[in-house]
């Protein structure tokens, strides 16, 4: 799912919810998923909660072995992971880490 960096979340959601037609699906304050019910998802951000780097996109897998593996997958080839193996506090396990493109990616699943 893409995570779209925004100044403004309330503005944000009101206009791509009016173009997409997707609706909040979760609101943290500081990140809202809009979603439809055919599986389509879109997150907008402020600042993230405990990273020090927004993610471009997230990839939630299913179980916590397959996020420990991911991790393991991209340490072990040399990337820079940005946010480390984490529980966070709203019931996600995750890590972040920046392609050889640069483009952030968080990698989680829920716990």
């Amino acid at each position: 799912m893409p995570n779209l960096t925004v100044p403004d979340l309330a503005a944000a959601v009101a206009e791509h919810t009016a173009v997409l037609g997707l609706r909040p699906v979760m609101d943290h304050r500081w990140i809202v998923t809009l979603a439809d019910a055919d599986g389509h998802q879109l997150s907008l951000m402020t600042t993230d909660a405990t990273a020090t780097v927004n993610p471009d996109v997230s990839i939630f897998l299913v179980s916590l072995a397959e996020v420990e593996a991911a991790h393991d997958a991209a340490t072990a080839a040399g990337l820079a992971v940005v946010h480390p193996l984490s529980r966070e506090e709203w019931g996600v396990t995750r890590f972040f880490y920046r392609d050889s493109a640069g483009r952030v990616v968080n990698v989680g699943t829920h716990t």
